[in-house]
């Protein structure tokens, strides 16, 4: 059975054919999430048993049930040490959230960057993230000081019961991570799930890395020109995977890091991406993909519209419906991750307009999510003196986004 038969005949089985939401999950069985609050908190600091939370991804299940992952970290704010992958887990649109739940335990290592997608075709919930020793730091897996146990890992997962119950993580690293690559991170955010074309069903997670520097360079590796974007990706649900494009320029003008990805009404992949102190003006990049994420139509580039976003991930959303904008979340003053704010384009990610302002607040990771027809969702990192205090849940009508 080919990509689409697959995706269309689980449509027609479960009546989602015309509702296919762009994170995987479904407008339709969201709809429920039309009314109710307008923001709520399903992490802060401190409570259940962590020190701190980063790293949100969300997505919406195709039983309406809202997903929202993150890094609960034991020791402290830092990216080292022992850190969870957590979950918790909304009925109601994101109103209210069920209790905690740990999907990869780190047991002392690190365990994170969550990259949740839902397979179109059987409705399991499939995640990938990454893993490396606690003992080291990013630093030293950059310079090429770890073993390859120790170094940045690849694992993938899945649950068949809306969230309930994870599979134990799978290793694919020797599939998806080549030899001379040092850091690597999948996300962070939501993967997605493709609708359109010869590749629907795919899977499509965005990722970076850095590489090794070249034989006989007094370099490092720690220094940000390494820094590369890729892709990964699933035509069978998840079981295997394969490496799609890979951005390997390494030239130090723009530095292609943390990366979100959407696909546009015509089938396109647009990739947005950290630009990791590139020395072109400007923080964000992207690029675009015709052939369902294998490979880059051009190298990425400065968005120049986007120059207030800082030096931070950031998320893309591409709305469903006739006409219906690509989104971008992310900080709003270019030299602080504060004043969260949701941009909206009508030309395919070619120029971005800002359409809301969410909190004049610390503010840093985030990620969209589409409720239904008319709400959109944000998960992200906020608080009062510092943007990693809380993770909170913002509920935006679309009507308020479109200007």
């Amino acid at each position: 059975m080919t990509s689409m038969s697959r995706v269309l005949a689980f449509a027609a089985a479960t009546g989602l054919l015309t509702a296919l939401a762009t994170t995987g999950g479904t407008a339709a069985a969201a709809s429920r999430a039309g009314g109710g609050c307008a923001s709520s908190v399903p992490y802060t600091a401190g409570q259940d048993g962590y020190d701190t939370y980063r790293i949100p991804a969300v997505v919406t299940s195709g039983a309406g049930t809202l997903l929202a992952f993150a890094e609960g970290r034991h020791g402290g704010a830092g990216d080292t040490g022992n850190i969870d992958v957590v979950l918790r887990r909304s009925h109601d649109g994101g109103c209210t959230w069920g209790p905690l739940r740990v999907v990869a335990s780190g047991d002392g290592d690190t365990r994170g960057n969550p990259a949740p997608v839902v397979d179109p075709v059987t409705g399991r919930i499939v995640l990938l993230t990454t893993y490396n020793s606690g003992a080291v730091t990013e630093a030293q897996i950059m310079r090429g000081e770890v073993t390859a146990e120790q170094s940045r890992r690849v694992f993938v997962q899945s649950s068949r019961d809306d969230g309930l119950h994870f599979t134990t993580p799978r290793e694919i690293t020797g599939r998806v991570k080549r030899p001379d690559w040092r850091w690597y991170a999948t996300g962070p955010g939501h993967a997605i799930a493709l609708r359109h074309g010869p590749h629907a069903g795919r899977l499509v997670v965005p990722a970076d890395h850095s590489a090794a520097p070249p034989a006989g360079s007094p370099d490092t590796g720690q220094e940000a020109r390494y820094f590369g974007a890729h892709a990964l990706y699933s035509d069978d649900g998840g079981r295997t995977w394969r490496l799609g494009l890979v951005d390997a320029t390494y030239d130090g003008l723009d530095n292609a890091n943390e990366t979100s990805v959407a696909e546009l009404p015509d089938g396109r992949l647009y990739f947005s991406s950290r630009d990791q102190n590139g020395t072109r003006p400007g923080n964000r990049l992207d690029s675009y993909s015709s052939d369902g994420g294998r490979t880059l139509d051009r190298p990425f580039a400065v968005q120049p519209s986007l120059d207030d976003v800082p030096v931070v991930q950031g998320s893309v959303l591409q709305l469903t419906g006739r006409s219906a904008p690509l989104l971008f979340s992310g900080p709003s003053v270019p030299t602080a991750r504060r004043s969260l704010a949701v941009w909206r384009s009508t030309s395919a990610g070619a120029g971005f307009v800002k359409a809301a302002t969410l909190t004049a607040r610390p503010a840093a990771y985030s990620d969209l999510v589409q409720l239904g027809p008319s709400r959109v969702g944000v998960l992200y990192e906020t608080g009062d003196t510092g943007p990693y205090e809380s993770i909170a849940f913002r509920r935006l009508p679309v009507a308020g986004l479109l200007g």
